[in-house]
């Protein structure tokens, strides 16, 4: 069962912090964004290379953010642009600030549970999904 979720957050929110505070609050055991629209006064993005990381002073557009959502992690990717329409984008990381408004639009799915586990090959934390329910076939 999907459950569409939908919140606003507010100038001086941390992007990161406050949507997983929201998945602590409404107990998602498995979700994901479906989007995000709003404007940042500040971004910190990890970039690819997971050894480097930008920190961006707004105003920055969010152009997307999308991820998964456990009840222990938020794991989300963003891309924004800035006044110049230069667009940057990578790993979100905590300390990204909401300008005027954040517009969030995500669905949790009742019939999993996502959790992180050690990948002795990649050497992170991966995404581990259970299925919860058996599904009519």
């Amino acid at each position: 069962m999907l459950t569409p979720h939908a919140f606003r957050l507010t100038q001086g929110a941390d992007l990161k912090e406050a949507i997983f505070d929201y998945v602590k609050r409404e107990s998602i055991q498995a979700g994901s964004i479906l989007s995000c629209v709003g404007c940042l006064v500040s971004a910190n993005i990890r970039l690819a290379d997971e050894s480097q990381s930008l920190s961006l002073a707004g105003p920055l557009e969010i152009l997307t953010l999308s991820g998964t959502l456990t009840p222990t992690h938020v794991h989300l990717h963003i891309s924004v642009a800035d006044k110049n329409g230069a667009v940057y984008g990578g790993h979100l990381m905590d300390g990204s600030e909401v300008s005027y408004t954040a517009e969030i639009c995500l669905a949790s799915y009742g019939n999993l549970a996502f959790n992180r586990k050690l990948d002795p090959e990649t050497g992170f934390d991966e995404l581990v999904v259970e299925k919860t329910h058996l599904q009519s076939e």
